[in-house]
């Protein structure tokens, strides 16, 4: 197992255990994404592995759980799917060519879905009243996830504007400013 698959697994095992506290009334709460519930926001996360899984011609399983019908196995169904590519040496070498040009799928997960897990694990925090910690290292990551992105970063349906903080906020705060949420 590599590096990123490890990576991969720690922070989907966050989201996951995060998907598993949600409330049962809280599946309707709005999140920081304007466009999205709960119970949407776990459905775009899982999505983005089928999504990612198809540039490498693989996908879901179409008989994997629905979102509406039960979000946490719909996201572990997706979530196993993802882990089994990265944990495939050949898999997770296959490349592909995508909107930021020619790269491999471990490198593309590593780029975007780990940066995902940890924004809309805090996302899903936020809306369901759990733990909002973001880890020193995970917010490290996220600062150069940031500055990689530059301006496509508040584009439409990624993030929204940058909030002003005081800069005596924490480094938390600030990173989650940057990307258009509110503690």
């Amino acid at each position: 197992m590599s590096e990123i698959s490890d990576r991969y697994r720690r922070l989907a095992a966050e989201f996951t255990d995060t998907v598993a506290g949600v409330p049962p009334d809280r599946w309707a709460a709005q999140t920081p994404c304007d466009e999205w519930d709960v119970r949407g926001l776990v459905g775009h996360v899982a999505d983005s592995q089928g999504l990612f899984l198809g540039l490498v011609g693989s996908s879901l399983a179409d008989d994997r759980p629905t979102v509406a019908d039960d979000p946490l196995a719909a996201w572990t169904a997706a979530r196993d799917a993802m882990q089994a590519a990265l944990d495939d040496p050949d898999v997770a070498a296959t490349e592909f060519d995508g909107l930021m040009g020619r790269s491999r799928l471990d490198a593309a997960a590593d780029r975007f879905l780990a940066f995902d897990l940890v924004v809309h694990r805090w996302d899903l925090a936020h809306a369901t009243g759990q733990d909002e910690t973001i880890a020193a290292p995970d917010l490290a990551r996220l600062r150069e996830g940031i500055a990689g992105l530059g301006a496509a970063l508040h584009s439409p349906g990624v993030c929204g504007p940058a909030i002003e903080v005081p800069d005596t906020a924490s480094e938390q705060i600030k990173v989650l400013a940057e990307l258009g949420r509110q503690a």
